[in-house]
C-alpha cells in the first residue's frame, strides 16, 4: 500500500474512533497526507480546494432547503399530515403503523430531514401506538425506519450534495429519480408492518367519513403542495433547482406565518440561527471533502479501487453486491453526508465502467445509507427515536430486523432495476 494512502487511512480512522467530529477527521487526514508528500504547497492546496468546493451554485440550494425544512417543521405541518394519513389508512387492521409510515414519508420529504421526522412524528405517534397495544419498541423501530424514506423523495439536500460531488449530474434528474424508489421503500415497510401485526390485537383508528377525508386533505394539502411547487417549477422551466429552494423558503414562511399561523415573527431569528448551524456543518464537510478528493485523485485511489473490484469479478451483479455491502458497513459508523462526500468519487468511476448512470448510482447509494441512519452504533435516527420513545437500542433492534429485511428488499430492487430510478428522469429529458 502506498505510504500516503496508509497515512490518510490511519489518521482518518484513528480520529474517527476517538469520536472527533467527522469534518475534523477529513480535514486533519487531508492536511497530514499532503504534508507527507513533501514539496507540495499544503496551505495553498487545502485553502483552494475548500474554497472552490463550497463555491458551487447548486450548493446554494442547501441553506434555503434547510431553512424551508425548519420552517415547515415548526409550522404545525406534522399534525395535519398525520390527520390526513389517519383518514386514509387508519381504519385498517394495524392502521396506526401505516399512518406512522405515511406521515414520516410525507414529513421527511417536505422537511428534508429524517431526524426532524423522527422527533416530530415520534413525539405523538409513539405514545399513541403504545396506547393502542403496538408496543413501544416496535413503534420506535417503525418511526426510525420510516423517517429515512423521506430522504429519497424531493426536495432532498443529500441529493444536492451528491450532484455537486459527482459533477455533471442534474439535481432535477435526481429529484425525479428518487420519487419511485422512495414510495417503493415506504410500501415495503408497510408490508413488513402488515405481517408483523396481522396476529396482534392492535387498535385501529375510527373510520373517517368521506367528508372528514376531504377536510383532512384540505388541511394537509398546503404542506404537500411544496413538493409539487418545487418539482413542477423545475420541470416547467419556471426556475432552476437552486432557485426552487428560495421559492420553497418564501412558501414556507407564508404557510407557517400567514396560513397556519403557528410560526410567530419573533420565532424567525431563532429559526434562522438553527438553519444556519445545520448549513454550516454541511458546508464545512463539503469543503473538507473536496480537499480530500484532491488527495484521492493525486494518489489515484479511485482507479486503484476500480481495478481491484473489477479484478474480483467483471460481473455487474457481483460488483454491485460488493459495493452495497461496503456501503452498508460504512453506514453503520458514518453519517450520510460524509459517506456520500467520501465514497462518491471512489465508487462512481467503478459503476460508470459497468454502464450505470450517475443518477441511478446516486439513488441506490442514498437508499443504502438510509439504512445506516437507523443502524447501531452511529444511527442518528435510531438514537433520536430511542430518546423520544424513552427506550434503549438493545430493545429496538429486535422489531427493527423485519423492517431492515423489507428495506433490504427495496435496496435490491433499486440497485438491480435501474428503471425505478431512471424512468422518470429520462421521461422528462434529464
Amino acid at each position: 500500500m502506498d505510504p500516503q494512502v496508509l497515512i490518510l487511512l490511519v489518521v482518518f480512522f484513528g480520529l474517527l474512533v476517538m469520536n472527533v467530529p467527522i469534518a475534523v477527521c477529513i480535514g486533519a487526514a487531508t492536511i497530514v497526507t499532503i504534508l507527507s508528500l513533501g514539496d507540495v504547497p499544503t496551505a495553498y492546496i487545502v485553502s483552494q480546494k475548500v474554497s472552490n468546493g463550497i463555491a458551487s451554485f447548486p450548493l446554494l440550494a442547501i441553506p434555503f432547503f434547510v431553512l424551508s425544512g425548519v420552517l415547515m417543521g415548526e409550522g404545525g405541518m406534522a399534525r395535519r399530515l398525520m390527520d390526513f394519513a389517519s383518514s386514509v389508512v387508519g381504519r385498517f387492521h394495524g392502521g396506526l403503523a401505516y399512518v406512522n409510515t405515511m406521515t414520516c414519508m410525507m414529513f421527511g420529504a417536505i422537511s428534508g430531514s429524517a431526524a426532524a421526522a423522527v422527533s416530530s412524528i415520534g413525539g405523538f405517534m409513539i405514545p399513541e401506538m403504545e396506547r393502542k397495544n403496538y408496543g413501544r419498541d416496535f413503534s420506535v423501530a417503525l418511526t426510525t425506519a420510516s423517517a429515512t424514506t423521506g430522504l429519497l423523495i424531493p426536495p432532498s439536500n443529500i441529493m444536492i450534495v451528491y450532484a455537486v460531488v459527482a459533477g455533471n449530474v442534474s439535481v432535477a434528474g435526481l429529484f425525479l429519480g428518487g420519487l419511485i424508489p422512495g414510495f417503493v421503500m415506504g410500501l415495503l415497510i408497510m408490508t413488513a408492518c402488515f405481517f408483523m401485526n396481522r396476529k396482534q390485537a392492535v387498535g385501529t383508528v375510527e373510520p373517517a367519513s368521506f367528508k372528514q377525508m376531504v377536510i383532512s386533505f384540505g388541511h394537509a394539502f398546503p404542506s404537500l403542495l411544496l413538493i409539487f411547487i418545487v418539482i413542477g417549477g423545475i420541470l416547467g422551466g419556471i426556475f432552476s433547482a437552486t432557485e426552487a429552494s428560495a421559492v420553497a423558503v418564501l412558501y414556507a414562511v407564508i404557510l407557517g406565518v400567514v396560513i397556519y399561523r403557528e410560526v410567530k415573527i419573533g420565532d424567525l431569528p431563532r429559526i434562522f440561527l438553527k438553519a444556519s448551524k445545520t448549513t454550516s456543518v454541511v458546508m464545512i464537510l463539503v469543503g473538507a471533502s473536496q480537499a480530500m478528493g484532491w488527495v484521492l485523485a493525486y494518489e489515484q485511489i479511485p482507479q486503484t479501487v476500480s481495478s481491484a473490484l473489477l479484478a474480483i469479478s467483471e460481473n455487474k451483479i457481483v460488483i454491485l453486491l460488493i459495493i452495497n455491502l461496503l456501503l452498508l458497513v460504512v453506514g453503520t459508523f458514518m453519517d450520510m453526508t460524509p459517506a456520500v462526500l467520501i465514497f462518491t468519487p471512489i465508487l462512481l468511476p467503478v459503476v460508470t465502467k459497468l454502464g450505470l448512470e450517475p443518477v441511478h448510482f446516486g439513488i441506490f447509494m442514498i437508499a443504502n445509507l438510509c439504512i445506516g441512519l437507523c443502524t447501531p452504533p452511529v444511527g442518528t435516527c435510531l438514537f433520536i427515536g430511542c430518546g423520544v420513545g424513552k427506550t434503549t437500542i438493545a430493545n429496538v433492534v429486535k422489531p427493527l430486523i423485519p423492517i431492515f429485511f423489507a428495506m433490504a428488499i427495496g435496496l435490491i430492487l433499486i440497485t438491480y432495476v435501474p428503471a425505478l430510478s431512471t424512468w422518470l428522469p429520462s421521461l422528462f429529458g434529464f
